[in-house]
């Protein structure tokens, strides 16, 4: 099993810069390399990545993507005057060239693929390159936007191509849109592209109609090329979560992708005067920790954009760390996703849904956009279909934005730290249980912990005369008391009585662990936590329905077959999550009861467990009724950051269970604000 994370830098990719005045390109300085790394050895991150080397593309390989007429004529920039390199720039859009510039851009594009080989080959469970020049705006025949070679196009064409893939994901949520990979590939359905990014109604670069979310693709790749427009700035955390929970997650896990790669621009973070967003840079952490499942981990995450070189540097930090499994920093004040960025989504979805099963049976109703409400329409100006006369929609006044932009300031990201074990394990006594790396059995409980189990069953179970239950609530007791020294971040522990399980790990969590716990149970029957306090919130996947009014309860009966395990995730990506997210526990405790022969709930399981790790500090007790060897292994692989088997292709949810789902909505929209105007029920 593959393990550890590659970091790719060489700082020869720093020598080259602008060398005459142009206000557009001055932004891209070869400090963004550099301060990314820097921060990176300031806390500590490099020691503990594998270092790859970096090694020159080929040509071949640069022409997987791009034209021999192309390639030929960027060879010959080393031999230019600075005035030749000026003119020869000025065939193309917002971008320049340097004597150095041929030969980084060649290390870029090697080094991309240095980490796509040993993420494939599983030498390395995921990693990241950092590359200059940027990629994802270069095309066939041209250099656009400071890209010379599309890095990350070039790296997917050469994995389906040496390594037989098939289904290929490419996230980009650099601000910009990256054209050019969307132009490489909207014919082919072997790559799938999504991309956010700042277009204001086209008003902003690149004031492409193609980057809006009416272009899903050509030909046999139609809905494999997904654009989901930001009609605004300042967009928040909640819009990026809203945009992966409700667009790409669903659609990810409906691809089942067997690679993912990151063209990852932080341009779209706090204090970029590109992007003027106003997400803060712990958001690339979860953003990371929630694709982390997908493709069994194979995650490659490629440098883009990024301009103001603080937030580019935490950015960056915020995903290394959690690729190299560190507990993503807790995300609080979480609300409802904006108007526009909603509109967006649900423009999306409808664009989609001739193509992708996940949004077929789904259309919006909670938005409903009223001109005097908004004061402004965020839709975007069109050409009527019967007059082709366009609307008339003027452009936001110009602002100096670098100066507004540089002017913003937001908290240093927290230290983040991980306990030397991640992952503490107590199977039944007499099973021997191999586990991954980070992880160890439980060992004996402790004299403490023992008096603390004989005082909880003398307060609560008096009547219950099985001794055999001393040793899992002793275990249950000094895993908690263990998170709670920091000295283990989870726990996996097999149970005999659910009931008195729940009770106890809950009632020690809130002593002191934990002023929140969310609880996710799968399984029928009633569990008994209180939730009318606000402490805890109650998540049950069931097959039997339940009355249950509490606005921290969220009851899911989904019908047993074929679509089960399409609504189970349906029902993680768009009600589960944000509900949690927005909850903000501390603690999450996952309780599973006895499944029988119902296997197909273990892999289901393993996912819903590797997405929830974003949250808590990564601080997860799971409870397993009975022994059972593969739902202990996924278990474990999940808490412990390792892959989860893959679910396959999802078809669509059950239109009953679509229903059911909606109508929780409805009914928790009034509380809590992530599942508000959001959109559901049948056609």
């Amino acid at each position: 099993m593959a393990s550890g994370s590659a970091l790719i830098f060489d700082e020869e990719m720093s020598r080259y810069k602008l060398l005459w005045k142009d206000p557009v390109c001055e932004i891209e300085v070869p400090e963004r390399l550099t301060v990314s790394y820097e921060a990176l050895k300031t806390h500590g991150v490099t020691q503990r990545c594998k270092q790859l080397p970096v090694r020159q593309a080929t040509e071949q390989e640069i022409l997987l993507a791009h034209s021999e007429e192309y390639l030929e004529a960027v060879k010959q920039t080393p031999k230019m005057s600075v005035e030749e390199l000026m003119a020869f720039s000025k065939q193309y859009s917002d971008v320049y060239f340097h004597q150095n510039i041929y030969h980084c851009a060649k290390l870029a594009v090697g080094a991309t693929l240095q980490l796509v080989d040993s993420v494939v080959k599983r030498e390395v469970r995921n990693g990241m390159a950092l590359v200059r020049p940027p990629g994802h705006h270069s095309q066939r025949s041209a250099a656009n936007g400071f890209c010379v070679f599309n890095n990350v196009a070039i790296a997917a064409l050469h994995a389906t191509k040496n390594y037989n893939l098939k289904r290929v994901l490419i996230v980009d949520w650099d601000i910009h849109h990256g054209q050019g990979v969307q132009y490489c590939f909207e014919e082919d359905p072997s790559v799938l592209y999504f991309s956010w990014h700042r277009y204001e109604n086209q008003t902003f670069w690149p004031n492409l109609p193609e980057s809006d979310y009416t272009s899903v693709g050509k030909g046999k790749g139609c809905g494999f090329n997904i654009n989901l427009p930001w009609n605004k700035v300042g967009m928040t955390n909640s819009d990026y979560l809203a945009a992966f929970f409700h667009v790409l997650l669903p659609v990810a896990y409906e691809f089942d992708p067997e690679l993912v790669l990151v063209s990852a621009g932080f341009d779209s973070a706090i204090g970029d005067p590109e992007g003027e967003m106003c997400a803060i840079p712990e958001i690339f952490a979860h953003l990371t920790q929630l694709l982390m499942p997908l493709a069994a981990g194979k995650m490659c995450v490629v440098l883009e954009g990024g301009y103001n070189l603080t937030s580019l540097a935490q950015s960056v930090c915020q995903t290394v760390q959690t690729l190299l499994g560190d507990p993503a920093p807790r995300l609080s004040g979480l609300t409802a996703a904006c108007e526009s960025a909603l509109e967006s989504i649900q423009n999306v979805r409808n664009a989609q849904s001739s193509y992708w099963s996940c949004f077929k049976h789904l259309v919006f109703i909670g938005l409903i956009l009223k001109e005097a409400h908004l004061g402004t329409s965020t839709k975007r100006a069109r050409m009527d279909e019967n007059s082709g006369a366009k609307e008339a929609e003027k452009p936001a006044p110009e602002t100096n934005t670098k100066k507004t932009t540089q002017d913003i300031v937001w908290p240093e990201p927290l230290i983040r730290t991980s306990p030397d074990v991640r992952t503490v394990v107590a199977p039944p006594p007499g099973v021997e249980v191999s586990l991954p790396e980070g992880c160890q059995h439980l060992g004996e409980v402790s004299q403490s912990a023992t008096k603390e189990v004989q005082s909880f069953r003398d307060k609560h179970i008096q009547d219950v005369t099985d001794q055999n239950i001393h040793q899992p609530l002793g275990n249950i007791i000094s895993v908690l008391d263990q998170m709670m020294n920091k000295e283990v971040r989870n726990g996996c522990i097999v149970v005999s009585d659910l009931s008195v399980s729940i009770r106890c790990a809950c009632e020690r969590a809130l002593m002191g662990l934990a002023e929140r716990v969310l609880v996710v149970f799968i399984g029928d029957g009633n569990i008994p936590v209180k939730t009318n306090d606000g402490k805890v919130f109650l998540v049950q996947v069931c097959a039997e329905e339940t009355e249950e009014e509490c606005g921290n309860r969220l009851s899911l009966c989904l019908r047993e077959g074929e679509s089960f395990t399409a609504g189970f995730m349906q029902a993680v990506l768009s009600l589960i999550l944000p509900l949690a997210y927005e909850f903000n526990p501390c603690l999450v405790l996952g309780v599973f009861r006895d499944s029988g022969a119902k296997t197909h709930l273990t892999p289901v399981w393993g996912h819903l467990t590797s997405l929830l790790q974003g949250l808590a500090g990564g601080q997860t007790l799971t409870l397993l009724q009975g022994y059972d060897k593969n739902l202990l292994e996924v278990t474990v692989s999940a808490l412990s950051g390792a892959p989860v088997p893959p679910l396959g292709p999802l078809g669509a949810p059950k239109p009953a269970d679509v229903q059911m789902m909606e109508k929780q909505r409805q009914r928790l929209q009034k509380r809590w604000s992530l599942v508000q105007e959001c959109w559901g029920l049948l056609r």
